[in-house]
């Protein structure tokens, strides 16, 4: 692979994050952004705490209402209308804080992309014509194109997805501690870090499969297509059956391939399903357990379950979140490579 490949790729022979992508992409965010973005970036994190703490409330609410069923008759009637008034507020709350959270950091978001592309089509500009004339130009609108799509998905899904999730994770681990027993939170964070950890090994070696379709599959086409346009070649020579079997080559490798790539999203979700339904299992061992020594109420006993499900929903997303955060991680480093390109020739300070 040539520097220039290398470079519009931005893939490290290593195959590693390129984290400095994040380094290059924070001043747009913060610095340049001016007092109106630091604003805007503080009022959406603020936003995104009330966000997950009235999703956390969701699942204790929703206990004590099942709990407020079994209290006197006379008293039926007012605590669960009260509590299920409640239970409704913490989710539209929930959902309210998180939407307004996408609405104030939006503007932040799109200026950071906006300046990253001008000021990256500016500084190709400003290259020398020896530059332009040795690269391909599709390839330099292809990495800007990219690479300012990788932003706006980086920061949607590690902003809105996953900072929002360790999150929810750090206070049902404290709640479980705090209403119950250090184990409660041991048995919870095990599960999702095991969780995590499966799922992030598991999609790395998904990947290599998922690259060889990709490449089978291109390998397939352009055989299929020169074969196809060279027809009278072809016909002439009477290579129909070399052809064919070219063709059948490239097939059954991206046959191969696909099959490995389908079978091992199953084996992906098996195990997932298998780490969630262990933690579960063990979590109602638990609570089962304290509900027959009375030391927990049957809708305690709800809110512990609830909580490990609620953990695990936005977890069904990881594996894709992971692959695209790498791949984006890889096209912003290959824009942010456009503006390292140093000019042969350059300006003064004081020229006029």
């Amino acid at each position: 692979m040539t520097q220039e490949n290398r470079s519009l790729s931005g893939r490290k022979e290593n195959g590693g994050f390129e984290w400095s992508a994040l380094q290059s992409l924070a001043p747009y965010l913060w610095t340049r952004g001016g007092t109106e973005a630091k604003l805007r970036v503080a009022a959406a994190l603020v936003l995104l705490a009330a966000a997950k703490v009235a999703t956390v409330y969701i699942p204790i609410v929703y206990g004590q209402i099942v709990d407020a069923f079994g209290v006197g008759k006379n008293e039926v009637l007012v605590l669960p209308v009260a509590l299920i008034i409640a239970f409704g507020a913490c989710r539209v709350l929930s959902i309210a804080f998180a939407e307004l959270r996408d609405a104030v950091f939006t503007k932040v978001a799109q200026r950071a992309i906006r300046d990253v592309a001008l000021q990256t089509f500016q500084h190709l500009h400003g290259l020398a014509l020896r530059y332009h004339l040795e690269r391909q130009t599709g390839g330099l609108s292809h990495a800007i194109e990219r690479g300012t799509k990788a932003i706006d998905f980086l920061l949607r899904f590690m902003l809105f997805n996953i900072l929002p999730t360790l999150l929810e994770i750090a206070l049902v681990c404290g709640i479980l501690w705090g209403l119950f027993s250090f184990w409660y939170a041991f048995v919870t964070f095990v599960s999702i870090v095991v969780y995590i950890a499966y799922t992030m090994i598991v999609t790395e070696w998904r990947l290599k499969w998922r690259r060889e379709m990709n490449e089978t599959d291109q390998r397939a086409n352009t055989r299929a297509i020169d074969s196809l346009l060279n027809y009278e070649t072809v016909k002439y020579f009477g290579n129909e059956s070399f052809e064919a079997d070219r063709y059948d080559t490239a097939l059954k490798r991206y046959e191969r391939a696909s099959i490995v790539s389908k079978v091992s999203l199953s084996l992906l979700n098996i195990g997932q399903a298998l780490i969630i339904g262990v933690g579960l299992t063990i979590m109602v061992l638990m609570a089962g357990r304290d509900v027959v020594a009375g030391t927990m109420t049957i809708g305690e006993f709800v809110m512990v379950n609830t909580y490990l499900i609620q953990l695990y929903i936005p977890l069904n997303f990881l594996g894709f979140v992971y692959r695209e955060i790498k791949q984006s991680l890889i096209d912003m480093e290959a824009l942010f490579y456009l503006l390292t390109t140093n000019a042969e020739i350059s300006d003064r300070d004081d020229a006029v």
